[in-house]
């Protein structure tokens, strides 16, 4: 028996059309009234274009796509496709090989562009879980949070809190938090254009581009979790039915309820990939064993661990790695150019000179000219583990990561909270820290009778625990990208600190050094350079 389609418009801000809008976009998209819809009968090109645009914009998707790509796109001869109507051909279409003979490969071989509108900033970061996805998130530096969504600031507001008690409480305060942050994005961008000059070379665009996305990052953690987001998900049909599986299995209402809307849109383009998500005795179980061990086992870490004292902890440490990593590396560089077996080539590299074990290196990491120039597999041989203690919004952004182990532990307002130095140089301090105030004062409120939902409560500014690994190859990745120049302050700390630490604390200094595009540098600016690059760009176009 299937589960019925659960519907949120307690929460879910609905977009009207005109008569002509809901014309073309029926063609396209799977619904024109619900926060989950599927892209198709478009280019893969045109769908992979409109969702990174999404990521800049503060629009829907369906309202980007009407202003920004209908009028590149010939769809006259579309007028008799209706998308809205599902594909029941399919459901006998895979059966025989997927169903009946449980050929799970099968699943792999259906994409589905998938739009999840107006989701909280929990529930982001539950559907950005899966490593075989591709995921955009609506950015919190190119876009103000403070624009209105039918007169209502944009953050969750789930049924059962809303319908409590502390419904009233739960609007007022958030109201006034985003009050603060709307302050505060305005004054924030005035102090830095106050203070920074435009180059003589800048546009006013570049300017006033990098200066406001400046403020937006510094401000940013006033938001809370609850703040709404727009996510675009691309993935096969057995990745979303992991994904599913996992939502539906969350203790988190939303999750559930998302899963149900996301599996009812997935169904009119890929039904057969998804028949075992809600059948009881298959995907039901599933589920089940999911929320059963992490029940189980969520109680019996409180019953040991619970009443333990939590230690000082340094923002970032390297709790775990491989003494032998890069032995072990050297091995693997040879492996694939020499006949010998692997612990035979072990043996022979621990011999080596110096002067030979760093030739091997260079000879493998090659003269990277950019970070996109990534040495071969032979460093995933190595590993690193960190226990991180940063601001969510650096979390945010770490987590999207996805070759990699992440654990995160809940959001809490128990580990204090970070100010940004220009938030204080602004004279905001006050308003800053009056909204964590508000934060934490909802968060206790609410952690009673809503322990899931509490964490809506809490400004991104306050710090969290998670523990991260991953091997040498995506750490060269990660690293350099996240200590780009026009990286956030915060997780560029983060990953500038894993890299010290893999050449002292390790002592994998050959490993640290092919990082050669980390980028230690602070600039006034963060964003001014991929601004004027974009601009070049653009002019060339």
């Amino acid at each position: 028996m299937r589960r019925p389609r659960v519907h949120v418009v307690a929460v879910y801000v609905p977009e009207s059309f005109t008569a002509d809008e809901a014309d073309v976009l029926r063609r396209y998209f799977t619904n024109l009234d619900g926060p989950v819809f599927a892209l198709v009968n478009l280019p893969e090109v045109v769908k992979g274009a409109l969702f990174a645009r999404y990521s800049r914009s503060h629009k829907s998707l369906r309202r980007l796509f009407l202003d920004e790509f209908v009028g590149d796109l010939d769809v006259s001869g579309d007028h008799s496709v209706d998308a809205t109507i599902g594909l029941d051909r399919a459901e006998q279409l895979y059966e025989r090989v997927f169903f009946d003979y449980g050929d799970d490969s099968v699943a792999q071989l259906g994409g589905v562009h998938l739009a999840c509108e107006q989701a909280s900033n929990l529930l982001t970061k539950i559907l950005e879980w899966g490593r075989l996805m591709s995921y955009l998130e609506q950015s919190t530096r190119y876009i103000a949070y403070d624009n209105r969504l039918g007169g209502r600031y944009r953050y969750y507001r789930d049924p059962a809190v809303l319908s409590s008690p502390l419904g009233t409480r739960y609007v007022g305060d958030l109201d006034r938090v985003f009050d603060a942050y709307s302050r505060c994005v305005d004054l924030a961008t005035e102090h830095v254009r106050t203070t920074v000059e435009r180059g003589p070379d800048d546009s006013e665009f570049v300017y006033r581009t990098a200066t406001r996305a400046k403020a937006l990052d510094a401000v940013r953690g006033i938001l809370p979790a609850a703040a709404t987001s727009n996510v675009g998900i691309y993935g096969t049909g057995q990745a979303f039915e992991a994904l599913l599986l996992r939502m539906r299995s969350n203790p988190l209402p939303e999750s559930r309820e998302y899963a149900d809307l996301m599996l009812h849109e997935l169904r009119k383009v890929i039904p057969s990939f998804l028949r075992r998500v809600d059948l009881p005795e298959r995907g039901g179980r599933w589920s089940e064993y999911l929320a059963a061990t992490r029940d189980d086992t969520a109680a019996l870490v409180s019953e040991l661990f619970g009443s333990t004292p939590v230690e000082p902890a340094a923002e970032v440490e390297l709790v775990d790695f491989d003494p032998e990593a890069e032995d072990k590396l050297l091995a693997a560089i040879c492996y694939s150019h020499s006949t010998l077996p692997e612990h035979q080539l072990l043996e022979r590299v621990r011999k080596l000179g110096i002067d030979e074990r760093v030739s091997l290196i260079r000879a493998y990491v090659g003269e990277r000219e950019n970070r996109r120039h990534k040495p071969g597999r032979a460093f995933e041989r190595s590993f690193y583990r960190f226990d991180v203690l940063s601001d969510y919004g650096a979390f945010r952004d770490m987590q999207r990561h996805r070759m990699l182990t992440i654990e995160w532990q809940r959001l809490t307002p128990n580990h204090g909270y970070t100010r940004p130095e220009l938030v204080t140089e602004a004279g905001l301090g006050g308003d800053f820290d009056e909204a964590m105030e508000r934060s934490a004062g909802l968060y206790d409120a609410l952690n009673g009778d809503f322990p899931q939902q509490a964490s809506y409560a809490v400004s991104m500014a306050y710090r969290m625990r998670y523990v991260m690994q991953f091997n040498a190859r995506e750490a060269i990745h990660m690293l350099e990208l996240r200590s780009s120049p026009q990286g956030h302050p915060s997780y560029r700390r983060v990953a500038l600190e894993m890299h010290r630490l893999i050449a002292e604390r390790a002592g994998h200094h050959a490993i640290a050094t092919a990082m050669n595009h980390m980028t230690t540098e602070a600039p006034e600016l963060e964003r001014l350079e991929s601004e004027r690059r974009a601009e070049a760009r653009r002019g060339d176009s």
